[in-house]
């Protein structure tokens, strides 16, 4: 399984080929909101989120059973950006569990920002 490819549907929102890459007892856990979901409800909260979306797979490190990546998802509007990073476990090339941790991109806190430490990752 590719997994760019993978992600280039979610982002798309691409319902019928997202549909070819899960195994039929798929499980998706998010635990930031203590949801799971099978691969028909992950489908569905994926592609019937409000916007356009783009983003771009910045990391992939491949594992004995699957993959991690880390993805910066952002609104085609500017209105939201975020970082994901998934843990993907696979069977027969297909995905049979993701954990995801999405994060919402945005700037230092004040009080971090009042020590005047660190420099930013990107420019």
């Amino acid at each position: 399984m590719d997994i760019k490819l993978f992600w280039k549907d979610v982002l798309e929102q691409n319902r019928e080929e997202l549909k070819k890459y899960f195994c039929s007892d798929a499980e998706i856990h998010w635990p930031c909101t203590n949801e799971k979901f099978s691969a028909d409800e992950f489908i569905r909260v994926n592609c019937d989120y409000p916007g356009e979306w783009d983003g771009e797979v910045e990391r992939v490190e491949n594992t004995d059973v699957g993959c991690i990546t880390v993805t910066r998802v952002f609104a085609r509007d500017s209105s939201a950006a975020f970082h994901v990073v998934s843990f993907f476990t696979c069977r027969n090339e297909k995905i049979s569990f993701v954990e995801e941790y999405w994060a919402n991109d945005g700037v230092a806190p004040e009080w971090r920002q009042k020590m005047k430490v660190g420099d930013p990752i990107r420019k």
